[in-house]
């Protein structure tokens, strides 16, 4: 959840509805993650300013602390280590594979992909 906060498109906080479609997890398995967070300090929440129902979810500056000296050099070691042994070569070619599939998997989910035609028709 932290690392969703930390891109700058979500500076001015996200809906936990936002929130919940960008990390694909329901709105009810969110609100409890989001209370403890709360609970810790990690982030704030705020009524939105464009609709008095819903609230904004914010990273605090302990939460950006915790981002950045905690996690993300976790997660980058993991990274390094799933990695290993992988040439450049190797790395752009799944990279460029996994793009591919993404954009398969995008279209989809548009409404004109209903008709059964394949993506790359």
């Amino acid at each position: 959840m932290l690392g969703a906060l930390s891109r700058p498109e979500a500076a001015d906080g996200m809906s936990v509805g936002d929130l919940a479609r960008y990390l694909m997890v329901s709105r009810q398995n969110l609100s409890g993650l989001v209370s403890r967070m709360e609970r810790d300090g990690h982030v704030t929440l705020a009524p939105d300013g464009r609709d008095r129902r819903s609230r904004l979810i914010r990273m605090s500056e302990p939460g950006r602390e915790v981002w950045l000296h905690q996690a993300q050099p976790k997660i980058r070691a993991y990274y390094e280590q799933a990695l290993t042994g992988f040439s450049t070569n190797d790395l752009t070619h799944t990279l460029h594979y996994l793009l591919k599939l993404l954009d398969n998997m995008r279209a989809l989910d548009t409404p004109d992909s209903a008709d059964g035609g394949s993506p790359g028709d």
